[in-house]
């Protein structure tokens, strides 16, 4: 432990960095808690497994040093952008028709729920496409560890943020997967997907006019 005293510090601030980060919107938590509430615990839970696949994908690949590759072959992130974008617009479409669908209105029981390996894909998809995943990862590796830092420092900062973002994704997902979530939810149907429509639709936008 006493070689990781020095790095301590900046260790601690890329740790709060992400800690906002991981609990604040975005598609992915959004995707998480709609999917909780409309389709119950289950839906909710393998979503929740499908974004943190992706996001220890995303930060095995800038432990690794992806940021390299990246800097020497632009267009493979400028692709990423595209299909993210696409992609995210393709679940702006959904919810969008989800908002004038009077079949988004069905109880739990009455809806039929996807494959297990489909919700996971979805939710493996959701932040696998989306760029600012990656940026968000090298920027941790960046703030909390210099070049010195010792293989151990990395195992603990990669370990103790996606440790962290393994038990929010699974509580957003347990949280709103409740009876009165699904109660609430009901009421308040038409904004919920009216945001999810513009996060996700925003989102998209934001990924593809950047490759312009």
């Amino acid at each position: 432990m006493s070689e990781l005293e020095p790095y301590l510090p900046q260790m601690a601030a890329a740790y709060m960095v992400y800690l906002v980060a991981v609990l604040s919107p975005g598609p992915a938590n959004i995707a998480i808690i709609n999917g909780a509430i409309l389709h119950g615990r289950r839906h909710g839970l393998v979503l929740a497994w499908g974004v943190f696949a992706g996001s220890f994908t995303w930060a095995m690949a800038a432990a690794l040093g992806l940021s390299i590759v990246l800097s020497r072959y632009g267009h493979a992130l400028q692709l990423l952008k595209i299909a993210g974008g696409f992609y995210m617009l393709f679940l702006a479409y959904k919810a969008s028709r989800s908002l004038f669908s009077p079949a988004a209105l069905l109880d739990r029981s009455e809806a039929a729920p996807s494959g297990t390996l489909r919700i996971f894909l979805t939710g493996y998809a959701i932040h696998l496409t989306n760029p600012k995943a990656i940026f968000g990862w090298l920027a941790i590796i960046s703030l909390g560890l210099p070049a010195s830092a010792p293989g151990s420092a990395v195992a603990v900062i990669v370990g103790g943020c996606l440790s962290t973002s393994f038990l929010v994704f699974t509580g957003y997902a347990l949280m709103f997967s409740t009876e009165r979530a699904a109660r609430l939810y009901r009421a308040a149907r038409r904004p919920l997907d009216a945001a999810m429509a513009l996060i996700f639709g925003a989102a998209g936008a934001r990924m593809l006019s950047s490759t312009l």
